[in-house]
């Protein structure tokens, strides 16, 4: 959970805030999200997500070019003792990351958005009170 603004330093390292290390530990999987952002699983999240993955057709192109998504622009990645991590350039390019970003904890994962990047997402999905309590109830929250 929780929303928190950063930066990344001159060697490309990112600062995990500390609410999300204990889940993390010291190390993690970093691959492109599906909206304009990175997703950062803890190991035994990613090894689900991996299950899941491939329980998909591959006969299915759709299903092929999906997995890639996920599983060819994933990294591991060590969170050193300062709580620092390295976001490698392409995937920092694929999230529009040039220095101020935004983590933002959701529920398995975490997403990694570029400051700018997540201000027009954030825009774009803002809901009135009323549309709010309309896709809840359509969602049946």
């Amino acid at each position: 959970m929780g929303k928190y603004q950063n930066s990344i330093d001159a060697k490309s390292r990112m600062i995990v805030p500390s609410k999300y290390r204990d889940e993390l530990g010291c190390r993690c999987v970093l691959t492109r999200g599906i909206d304009t952002c990175l997703y950062i699983y803890p190991m035994q999240q990613w090894e689900k997500f991996m299950e899941k993955l491939s329980a998909l057709p591959t006969t299915d192109p759709n299903a092929r070019a999906f997995v890639r998504h996920f599983y060819a622009n994933a990294i591991e990645c060590d969170i050193d003792k300062q709580g620092r991590m390295v976001l490698p350039q392409d995937l920092r390019e694929y999230a529009h990351i040039e220095k101020e970003l935004v983590t933002v904890g959701l529920l398995d994962k975490i997403e990694i958005w570029g400051k700018e990047e997540w201000t027009a997402a954030e825009s774009m999905t803002e809901l009135t009170p009323k549309d709010f309590a309309t896709k809840m109830a359509e969602y049946g929250i």
